[in-house]
């Protein structure tokens, strides 16, 4: 089954004539992606890597109504009213790619997702694969490497860093399994679709048998799990890699990547997440690559 994209997935890219929504597009078709429509303003009946263009997504979709997901590869300061227009013409799902965005515009376009029943995976997203069915973004990178990463199979993947979807999806490969969907959910503040809402889809996914996860330090998103567990609301096995352990003997005051990466007093700090997560039965792995013989062990 998969969760959020399959092999009956239509793509709108938002942004396709852009460089990197023409990279993106290009490597979602290579790899089977059905990309259909992309839209940018003013360049409506152009083409970009031989999808056509149209200049609105109602224009889009009126040509395209099979279209269930948008990948959003514009600008930060177009961002919102992006998310906002797929939204609004019945997309129901937004992988929103775009970095940089303002957190009130952040804000503002959950909540009208949420408004109307849709689910946006990011800002700040590498993209969403569901092994041998589809991908959104550029996650996995060229057909090469794609290839020898991801394979279908019963492992969920979420990770708040864009860079470590992919080890982390390696880790599990490497331990002889496959993944069901991988998910790069982004490291903003503010974010459409956290860990709790991605493992609840998992939950009800029968070809999901457990999930491996990356975190990282700041925020309560990790922490929002472990209260998830001990309602009992996540059921399957769960394994757990928190980056960010080094931040606690580096000097206050220190920037860190991602714009989620805050440590305020003991809130966010690593070790207490780690501690927390395990006290709820999280299995914890204290190094990276030992994610996918963790999770192994308890399939």
């Amino acid at each position: 089954m998969a969760i959020l994209i399959n092999e009956k997935s239509r793509v709108l890219v938002q942004g396709i004539t852009g460089t990197e929504g023409q990279k993106a597009t290009a490597l979602m078709k290579e790899y089977g992606t059905q990309v259909v429509a992309g839209v940018t303003p003013g360049k409506g009946g152009q083409t970009a890597e031989g999808v056509p263009v149209y200049d609105s997504v109602r224009e889009a979709m009126r040509h395209h109504p099979d279209i269930n997901v948008s990948a959003v590869y514009v600008p930060p300061f177009a961002a919102r009213d992006a998310v906002v227009e797929a939204v609004a013409n019945g997309i129901p799902l937004i992988n929103c790619i775009t970095e940089g965005i303002a957190i009130h515009d952040a804000a503002y376009m959950n909540a009208y997702a949420k408004m109307h029943g849709a689910c946006i995976v990011g800002p700040s997203s590498i993209g969403i694969i569901s092994p041998e069915k589809s991908r959104v973004g550029v996650v996995g990178g060229p057909q090469d490497l794609v290839q020898k990463i991801y394979k279908q199979g019963s492992v969920g993947v979420i990770s708040k860093s864009g860079g470590m979807t992919n080890e982390t999806a390696w880790v599990v490969r490497q331990a002889g399994l496959g993944q069901s969907t991988v998910i790069g959910m982004g490291g903003d503040i503010i974010i459409g679709s956290s860990f709790v809402d991605l493992l609840e889809l998992f939950e009800h996914d029968k070809e999901t048998k457990g999930v491996v996860m990356f975190g990282e330090l700041g925020g309560t998103y990790e922490d929002q799990v472990a209260d998830m567990l001990t309602q009992k609301k996540f059921t399957k096995p769960l394994a757990v890699f928190i980056g960010g352990i080094f931040a606690e003997k580096m000097p206050q005051g220190m920037k860190f990547g991602h714009a989620g990466a805050l440590i305020e007093g003991n809130r966010g700090l690593p070790k207490n997440k780690i501690a927390k997560l395990k006290a709820a039965g999280a299995l914890i792995a204290e190094r990276h690559d030992q994610l996918g013989e963790i999770i192994k062990k308890a399939l």
